[in-house]
């Protein structure tokens, strides 16, 4: 009955290792020291947890952003067809690039076609 009892734990935290593993912070995957500005147009915004995540057309190459969480969204007042509403249309997006130097990043503000500005964080004295 104890070699269950530990091979229970054992699994518990092995398991929970992965749980742990999957929500990172950005600094893990993303250089926050790297920030950069890109325009074109969206072409695709994934709705999901833990993360959404939102493809780039930029003359012909595919950008992919990683934002906050769909949850966080909400709470500010914006809404999944917000970005549906902006699929084909141009967007400015300032991030973080990631770590291997791969066209992903971590979008902290974007600015839409429509004139709409969002911001995830904001500047030291702003």
């Amino acid at each position: 009955m104890k070699q269950i009892g530990i091979i229970c734990l054992a699994l518990a935290v092995f398991l929970g290792g992965g749980w742990l593993w999957a929500h990172h912070s950005p600094s893990a995957e993303f250089d926050m020291s790297k920030s950069f500005s890109v325009s074109g147009t969206l072409t695709k915004v994934d709705w999901i947890n833990p993360h959404i995540m939102m493809l780039l057309d930029v003359n012909g190459e595919e950008w992919k952003f990683e934002s906050n969480p769909p949850a966080w969204f909400r709470r500010v007042g914006i809404a999944r067809a917000d970005f549906a509403d902006a699929i084909g249309q141009k967007i400015s997006v300032d991030g973080v690039r990631a770590r291997d130097g791969s066209k992903f990043g971590y979008m902290l503000r974007a600015k839409f076609a429509s004139g709409r500005a969002l911001e995830l964080v904001r500047e030291e004295g702003k």
